[in-house]
């Protein structure tokens, strides 16, 4: 898997810095940890510094794209204005919605309601009523990288069922961020999300998970909340993904939309909740790159 090269050569990352100050290191603990059995992340997620930056710079301007509509929601509104909204503010920062016609997907952004798992599409025909809550997910590409992340929003008076789903969807998600180290496992991030979901109850969507992100809208690795300590693919530092957890108020069983073939529905019809962030593995630890 890892190419032999010269000490003295410039580094396989596109750093442009010696292979021996670069990734020789960081190659020789990745061959152990392969020799131990381990999945390896291939050198093509590993993201060097440079490009770090510009996923930084998108991640910037999805924050921005989220904070803007937050401030916009209101009991009436069409889900198209939200759509519509999201790609002037983004356009306007120096963007591209990400969404927009991804494998034919009509919409700059994705807004799930309820029951809708994710996925759903904006329509004039859907407006926003009182004790909704909807998950607006936000991509972008600026300067030819990526960037994704999705909030869920209370519209209204919300019953307290629908509300602890929200939080314990977030709260999901900070377990998930404590297991994210340098050397560790995406398992690890895994179990600790499904095991706090299952505690309150609740379901965690298996068939849908998050992705690597960056240079492409979706790379290595797919990544699993229903996996386990130890398991999936080795954090490494250079990695960037999602964690995005469909946390399920009844089943964790869904299905397609046959009509438009991109929204997710729960299979009993109880509410779903999700949150997203954007993730770079570090030396250290990580640091959130949009939310």
């Amino acid at each position: 898997m890892l190419n032999k090269i010269g000490r003295n050569d410039l580094c396989w990352c596109g750093s442009g810095i010696k292979y021996k100050k670069c990734h020789e290191s960081f190659d020789e603990k990745l061959s152990w940890y392969k020799n131990q059995g381990c999945i390896i992340p291939p050198r093509k997620i590993i993201k060097n510094p440079e490009q770090i930056i510009g996923i930084r710079e998108s991640g910037k301007i999805n924050i921005a794209v989220l904070d803007f509509i937050s401030e916009q929601l209101h009991i009436g509104m069409a889900t198209e204005q939200i759509d519509h909204l999201i790609y002037e503010k983004t356009v306007a920062l120096g963007g591209i919605p990400a969404t927009l016609n991804f494998e034919g997907f009509p919409k700059s952004v994705c807004t799930s309601i309820n029951d809708q798992v994710c996925h759903g599409i904006p329509s004039s025909d859907v407006l926003l009523k009182d004790g909704d809550i909807i998950n607006i997910d936000v991509s972008t590409i600026y300067n030819g990288f990526f960037s994704d992340s999705s909030r869920m929003f209370c519209i209204g008076n919300v019953s307290p069922e629908k509300k602890k789903l929200v939080e314990v969807a977030k709260e999901c998600i900070e377990l998930g961020l404590e297991q994210i180290k340098p050397w560790g496992f995406l398992g690890d991030m895994g179990q600790a999300v499904h095991e706090h979901a299952m505690s309150n109850g609740y379901t965690v969507v298996q068939e849908i998970g998050g992705h690597g992100i960056g240079l492409q809208f979706h790379e290595e690795p797919w990544v699993s909340y229903v996996s386990k300590k130890g398991t999936e693919m080795l954090l490494a530092p250079g990695m960037v993904f999602t964690i995005e957890p469909m946390v399920n108020m009844g089943t964790d069983k869904i299905f397609v939309d046959d009509n438009d073939g991109w929204t997710v529905y729960t299979g009993d019809g109880m509410p779903s909740a999700q949150w997203e962030v954007m993730v770079l593995v570090t030396n250290n630890g990580y640091e959130i790159l949009a939310y």
